[in-house]
């Protein structure tokens, strides 16, 4: 019997039985991989791998996504590497390809895919059973929000990932379905390009109802609230709705996606009053 799911590139990837020695490169699916029981099977994790907090703390880091120690990965003799096209450079993968391991590489970009992509790892780590249970329960909190969210007008948002200079989302990200799911409306999201450059000149020409400042992958702060003030004809701004937000909430896939909708739904209700400061 053979284990078999499919990778970012559209290939077969196949393991002859479940893996017993994992590596995981995107904190992410470490934390998937904790949620399906298959914890004690991770022996290696990047620097950026924090949950769970005491799961983790115990295992071998391996360097961060963009600069991974082949050598200590290859050293900890994993029978599964999980790696993501774009939080890991090909050049890494290549290495690890080439040093013979098996290295799965994902590229989830929607709220299915990242429910798609639990029951994956379940079918790789023999826990089946346990990530079915979650995925159900992700889906259920899909069509929930979905029904929720269909029966009101779109929200429109927007969300800085960076400044200096600020970038945003468009389309074809997970971010940007996690906020389609949970009834908004990505102000960027016709940008040709992934991760567009923006300037806040541009946001305050397209009135968002609401913005959404993430603690990571930069870590907006109070102190990053006065930049958008400056513009108080932007609704969000007039209304006071503007919202720091854990960063999980809107690119972490897994076991908290139902959590993530459900609270984003909630966040952007129209008409739900002033947002401002941490939640």
């Amino acid at each position: 019997m053979s284990f078999t799911v499919t990778d970012a590139f559209g290939r077969a990837f196949e393991l002859a039985e479940p893996a017993r020695r994992i590596v995981s490169l995107i904190p992410s699916i470490t934390e998937i991989l904790f949620g399906l029981g298959a914890g004690e099977r991770v022996v290696g994790v990047s620097k950026f791998c924090t949950e769970p907090p005491v799961g983790v703390a115990t295992r071998t880091k391996v360097g961060g996504q963009k600069d991974p120690r082949v050598d200590a990965i290859v050293a900890l003799k994993p029978d599964l590497v999980i790696a993501n096209v774009e939080e890991n450079r090909e050049s890494d993968v290549e290495a690890m390809w080439a040093a013979g391991l098996r290295v799965l590489v994902t590229y989830p970009r929607t709220v299915k895919d990242g429910i798609r992509l639990i029951r994956d790892l379940g079918l790789l780590t023999g826990t089946r059973g346990r990530a079915e249970e979650i995925a159900i329960a992700c889906e259920a909190a899909r069509r929930e929000v979905e029904r929720v969210v269909t029966a009101r007008e779109p929200v429109r948002v927007f969300c800085p990932i960076w400044r200096k200079p600020y970038m945003t989302v468009s389309r074809d990200t997970y971010v940007h379905d996690v906020i389609r799911t949970g009834g908004g409306e990505n102000i960027f999201y016709d940008r040709p390009e992934r991760y567009p450059n923006v300037t806040l000149e541009e946001l305050a020409s397209l009135r968002p109802d609401v913005i959404l400042l993430p603690d990571e992958p930069l870590p907006f702060g109070e102190k990053h609230l006065e930049e958008f003030r400056a513009f108080p004809d932007v609704p969000a701004v007039r209304a006071g709705r503007l919202r720091l937000v854990d960063g999980k909430l809107l690119s972490w896939y897994g076991p908290r996606i139902a959590e993530s909708l459900r609270a984003l739904s909630g966040i952007l209700q129209p008409g739900c009053g002033a947002l401002q400061g941490s939640p």
